[in-house]
């Protein structure tokens, strides 16, 4: 457990001590403010953030691959991948201290968005607890995100290869469950088929959740597809390990 917080506070203090973590949340807060304006919000007269929440997975395929593709591409090639593994510390102790020091960063990144929230309850009384459970969804799909962006950084030692892999993967698994997609593929695809593609889909567990429905099936989604493509991470890297 101790080798595992080392990890995580060193991560995650790595974060801050470079214009990384600035530059990022910057760019972060922007877009994801620029996107949730520009779309008629005042004129809509209503308030709430279902705005910000429909945006948000299309930034987090470009987003979250951009924090993620650093965790370990930069450590193989620098070499200092051999030096941590040398270190009286497990794979899957490594990985989880990353994986986690770099949601962190992300739940810091979605809490600074606070000020939506408050401009939100100023200009009317919206449902709390769909906020709330949006707010959960929005970190599960971080997690989410990240955990791929974690596999792909592991594979290659090319950050720009890693965060290409990621966004693609990403992409895929939140256009898959877009209406119009699930429309093209029903053409030609059994009922069955599509419905399999849609609950493969961020996008229709994070609805779900956003819509206020805390399902079983929406979290364990998330909970699985996080463990799985961490477990794979962890091979990866345990593999080269032993190499």
């Amino acid at each position: 457990m101790n080798s595992f917080w080392a990890v995580f506070k060193r991560e995650l203090k790595s974060y801050f001590t470079t214009p990384l973590a600035y530059v990022f949340l910057v760019i972060f807060l922007f877009f994801s403010g620029y996107l949730t304006f520009k779309e008629g919000f005042y004129e809509m007269r209503q308030a709430d953030m279902s705005a910000f929440f429909m945006n948000l997975p299309l930034l987090f395929v470009f987003m979250v691959p951009s924090t993620a593709m650093r965790l370990w591409a930069e450590e193989r090639k620098v070499g200092s991948i051999e030096l941590l593994f040398t270190l009286p510390i497990t794979v899957t102790q490594a990985v989880l201290g990353k994986f986690f020091a770099a949601w962190l960063f992300l739940v810091i990144a979605l809490a600074l968005t606070f000020p939506m929230v408050i401009t939100v309850c100023y200009l009317g009384e919206p449902d709390i607890g769909l906020i709330i459970t949006g707010y959960l969804g929005s970190i599960l799909m971080a997690g989410g995100f990240l955990a791929i962006g974690c596999f792909f950084s592991a594979v290659s030692k090319n950050q720009v290869i890693s965060f290409v892999l990621s966004v693609v993967t990403c992409a895929v698994l939140v256009f898959a469950g877009m209406p119009t997609t699930l429309s093209y593929v029903s053409t030609f695809l059994p009922a069955g088929l599509v419905s399999a593609i849609e609950n493969m889909s961020f996008q229709t567990h994070f609805e779900s959740i956003q819509r206020g429905v805390l399902k079983f099936e929406d979290l364990s989604y998330f909970i699985l597809l996080i463990i799985g493509w961490i477990a794979a991470c962890s091979i990866v890297l345990d593999e080269r390990k032993a190499r």
